[in-house]
């Protein structure tokens, strides 16, 4: 069943998908929440974890953040109402979260974030705001109120005497109480307003794309490492200028002709690309095992019928491409890219399809020995692990 309802993939890309928002009602009617009140506690207790706590107001100033960790006595010594607890990349170290990704797979995954979680008592908020990126807000424990309001940008008034991005000018244009299984979704720049009606707790799955300059700054750096790019800047039009300090336009011209040549290289802006936008976000979510994989250890795992999984955090995509030798795949798996070409390639869609890669449909693929290889590469990269097929299933 669609996470989308009565609406077709189709028409939500069309219609909806970083266009307006919209309400999704039993989105995931059997919902097994992936973590309760208690267990997220844990986690904001946890160095390597990101967490945050936002009171609407404290010591007479608006909208207060504080950052993780967080000590057991502080959480257990919380008021009874206005405060909202958050845990970032849920995904990364909640295998039952990351599965919930999978219901998302109709949007690359190169654009996915991670997923937050947020916990409020009655009245619990973060006050109204507006993000830079999609986001699907999935309620997973009691009810949250919903305003949805108009489109913002940074040049919209803020709450002053606040960290927080907090605007002073909201106005609810609509309104929507958020039920378990219920989902969200709302496009870049929609301000919104989530307010607890009871102890709840939401999911927000993110999808973030990077900005212009982002993208400038990511690729002038990647195509710098270029051993061609170490010549320097030659006059090709010298004369005596008419005044020492002028810079002529033919020189400009030479500059834009530098730039022009050097970034019309699609394979070098997709390695850039696949390898920037399946970074892991945080360090120490890809951790290498305690034990090295072995070509013979993974090939008697996939045979005995024992799948391979993604690591919680990682992220994989795949770009068609070519190059003087051809037609060739690149594969990038949590900032990595490994080449592919010929038959070898169909791998790469396999991989990239979800986090779970059953043991059967990978074993066309373990005749190829630098196939099997690249799955061991990937295991000792900590991007895939062995799980057992049966429990799986159960």
């Amino acid at each position: 069943m669609s996470v989308l309802g009565p609406h077709s993939i189709e028409e939500f890309l069309k219609t909806y998908w970083q266009k307006k928002p919209l309400v999704i009602r039993n989105a995931f009617p059997d919902l097994e929440p992936p973590v309760d009140v208690d267990e997220l506690a844990g986690l904001a207790c946890e160095p390597n974890i990101e967490s945050r706590l936002v009171f609407e107001e404290e010591n007479g100033n608006p909208w207060q953040l504080h950052n993780g960790p967080f000590d057991e006595e502080k959480l257990q010594s919380l008021p009874n109402s206005h405060w909202t607890l958050l845990v970032q990349g849920l995904d990364y170290w909640i295998p039952e979260a990351a599965d919930l990704l999978d219901a998302f797979r109709f949007i690359p995954n190169w654009r996915l974030d991670d997923i937050m979680a947020s916990f409020a008592p009655q009245g619990g908020s973060v006050g109204p705001h507006y993000d830079q990126y999609d986001v699907f807000l999935l309620q997973t424990h009691g009810h949250r109120r919903w305003k949805i309001g108009h489109v913002h940008d940074n040049s919209s008034p803020r709450v002053q005497g606040t960290p927080l991005h907090i605007l002073a000018d909201f106005e609810t244009v609509e309104e929507y109480v958020l039920e378990p299984g219920d989902m969200l979704y709302l496009p870049p720049g929609v301000s919104h307003w989530g307010i607890a009606e009871d102890d709840c707790m939401t999911l927000s799955i993110g999808f973030r794309t990077p900005s212009h300059a982002e993208v400038v700054t990511g690729v002038a750096e990647y195509i710098s490492d270029d051993p061609q790019l170490g010549k320097h800047l030659e006059d090709p039009k010298p004369h005596q200028p008419d005044n020492p300090g002028r810079i002529d336009d033919h020189m400009i011209s030479e500059l834009q002709r530098i730039v022009k040549d050097n970034i019309n290289n699609p394979e070098a802006i997709a390695s850039w690309f696949g390898q920037a936008m399946t970074e892991p976000k945080h360090d120490g979510v890809i951790q290498p095992p305690e034990e090295p994989m072995t070509s013979a250890a993974l090939s008697a795992a996939l045979n005995s019928g024992q799948d391979l999984l993604w690591n919680e955090g990682s992220r994989f995509s795949f770009y068609d491409g070519s190059d003087e030798d051809g037609d060739v795949r690149l594969l990038f798996a949590d900032g990595q890219r490994f080449r592919l070409r010929g038959d070898a390639t169909g791998i790469a869609e396999l991989i990239c399809a979800g986090r779970h890669l059953p043991a059967s449909d990978l074993a066309p693929w373990l005749e190829e020995g630098a196939l099997l290889e690249l799955l061991v590469t990937l295991c000792n990269q900590g991007s895939l692990y062995i799980g057992d097929s049966t429990e799986e299933e159960e």
